[in-house]
This record gives C-alpha cells, structure tokens and sequence, in this order.
C-alpha cells in the first residue's frame, strides 16, 4: 500500500466509531425504523426507483448506513471497503436491523477480484467517494467490469468546480485530475465537528466532470442523466446558508454562479 493509501486508511480507520455514535448517521434511528432510510438515499429514491430483486453493490460503502437504505428499497445488496473496522460497524448494524447484507474488505481497484465480474445490477456510490481515488479512469473501468448487460450506474457527488474552492472563496485546489494529490490536514470529522481523530492527514484528488463523464464512455456505458445542482446536503462552503427544505445553498444574489452537486446515471 502506498502512502497516500495508507494515510487515508487511518484516518477513515479513526473515523469510524465517531460515526457509528454520531447524530449525522443516526445509527439508532435507522436501525429502530424499518421503513427509515439514511439522509443520503432517502434524496436518492425517487431517481433510483424500485430496487425489488436486483443486485447492487454500494462501492466505498464506510459504515454501511446507505447500503442498508438499498436493501430496504428492495436490492440484494454488498458494500465493500477498504477499513475492517468499518465493515465490522456496518456487519453490526445490519445485524441490529435484521437486514441481510454481504460486506466485503477490499482497496477500490480490487473490488473486480473481489467481488467478480459482471454480477450486479446497480453500482452505486454515495456522496464524498471519488475524492480518494486517484484515477477516475480506472475507477469506471472498475465500475463497468462489475455491471452486468443493462446494469446501472448511480453517482452523486459534490461538483468538482466547488471542490477547487478554499474557505476565502478562491481557487485553492486543483479542478482536473492531472494536478494531482492534495495533502489534506484536520484532526475532526465531518460527522462531528467536536470529538478529534488520531490520524488527521489525508490525501485527495479532484476530478473534473469531463474527465468523468468521459471515464464513463471510454468504459464502455451509456451516459442516461446527467444534472449539476445548486444545493448541497451539508455545508460546503462558509457562504452556504441552510434553508427551510434542508438544504444549503450560496446566497441568492449568487446562486446561479456555482454548481455544488451533480447526479450521474449510466447504463452498460
């Protein structure tokens, strides 16, 4: 494992049971419910529709929360990862939820030896996945190789224009994938902006949305949607205000400036 690798797996490592207990994933309520969906799917279901008897593998799967969600949409459904600990949260919920789910341990680009070929129906990745790969290339390669005939890919992401922003607004970091590796340092998390992680550094890679939407057809599928959004689920640029739907958005008077989200579904 490289070094890049291997920092990032320490800190998603020391992320893990910040998570599990946090009021982000809401483990308890997700387990109570059985009808209840993470945050994260629960935007996703009306594009993703009835999920009854198909196969979906959830790619970066962390704690397994909107694995689960796909399962409760009806999907026979497998995580993979590349943090043992992890997959051993996410074994544990499924267990406490009475949902049946297969987790499997492995870097991204191994997911095909893994998993095999050709055996799912849909592939889909959550919101905040792609940033820690370090080829969009092979990661559709990867994406396709699993895809049955007809299979489908769901992604949705943060927009790589407001990933190039830092907290003054300006062009911090790179928008294309050939500007590299951007060393990252913070000792919080996301899911808790109070408790510390012991493994603060991170190495991340932005890419722009035609390196990816073209990574999709060198691939071999068939680009069906495509939407960039003015929205974010959480707040990714200080700017963002949070509104009466949930959602943060830039200030009215620049609205219409910056994509924050973008959805993208293809077919093989």
């Amino acid at each position: 494992m490289d070094q890049e690798r291997e920092a990032n797996l320490a800190n998603w490592e020391s992320r893990v049971a910040i998570h599990v207990a946090s009021q982000e994933y809401d483990v308890d309520a997700l387990v109570a419910g059985s009808r209840r969906l993470s945050d994260v799917v629960a935007f996703d279901e009306p594009f993703l529709g009835d999920l009854t008897g198909l196969d979906a593998v959830h790619l970066q799967c962390h704690i397994g929360t909107d694995t689960l969600s796909l399962a409760r949409l009806g999907a026979r459904v497998t995580g993979l990862d590349f943090s043992p600990s992890a997959l051993e949260a996410a074994r544990e919920i499924a267990q406490r939820a009475g949902i049946d789910a297969t987790f499997v341990q492995s870097e991204f680009y191994g997911a095909v030896d893994a998993l095999g070929a050709e055996r799912f129906d849909l592939v889909y990745t959550g919101v905040g996945a792609i940033g820690w790969l370090p080829d969009i290339a092979g990661w559709a390669r990867v994406v396709a190789a699993l895809l049955r005939p007809g299979g489908r890919l769901y992604i949705r992401e943060g927009h790589p224009m407001m990933w190039t922003l830092d907290d003054d607004m300006q062009i911090g970091f790179p928008y294309f994938e050939r500007g590299g590796v951007v060393r990252m340092e913070c000792d919080t998390t996301y899911a808790d902006k109070e408790a510390r992680i012991s493994a603060p550094v991170t190495y991340e890679f932005n890419h722009g949305l035609g390196e990816i939407v073209q990574s999709v057809l060198d691939a071999g599928m068939t680009l069906t949607r495509l939407v960039e959004h003015d929205f974010c689920e959480w707040q990714g640029l200080p700017p963002m205000v949070q509104e009466s739907d949930g959602k943060w958005r830039m200030p009215v008077d620049v609205r219409d400036r910056l994509p924050l989200m973008y959805t993208l579904e293809a077919r093989k």
